[in-house]
């Protein structure tokens, strides 16, 4: 029986993966110079506080902690649960933007168990 090992309690690992469109190429290739997790962190943060639509997400991201950056694709962040659910639920109906020259490939409780 395998189990996920609990980094912090409540945190959301999120995965990425590089856009690698045309489009995107010029956006990611001038972001691979200065990324740091910090960095990515600080544009998820951008990108989704612009949703003046959805207030439980402007709200949710705004009271979220930058924990870490893995592997140069998993982004881990912090916050009150309630707030992370909202951000589950805005990944669920596509509504959780990621940062630029990225895709949101999944999101993972880290305080889950198997």
């Amino acid at each position: 029986m395998e189990k996920f090992l609990q980094i912090a309690p409540h945190s959301l690992a999120i995965v990425l993966s590089r856009v690698s469109t045309e489009e995107a190429a010029a956006v990611t290739e001038k972001l691979q110079h200065h990324h740091t997790g910090y960095e990515i962190f600080a544009d998820f943060k951008a990108e989704n506080m612009q949703h003046f639509w959805n207030k439980k997400v402007t709200d949710a991201i705004s009271e979220t902690f930058f924990l870490g950056w893995i592997d140069e694709h998993v982004l881990l962040i912090q916050g009150k649960e309630d707030h992370l659910e909202v951000l589950r639920e805005g990944w669920t109906r596509r509504a959780l933007k990621p940062p630029r020259g990225f895709e949101i490939k999944c999101i993972v409780k880290q305080d889950q168990q198997k």
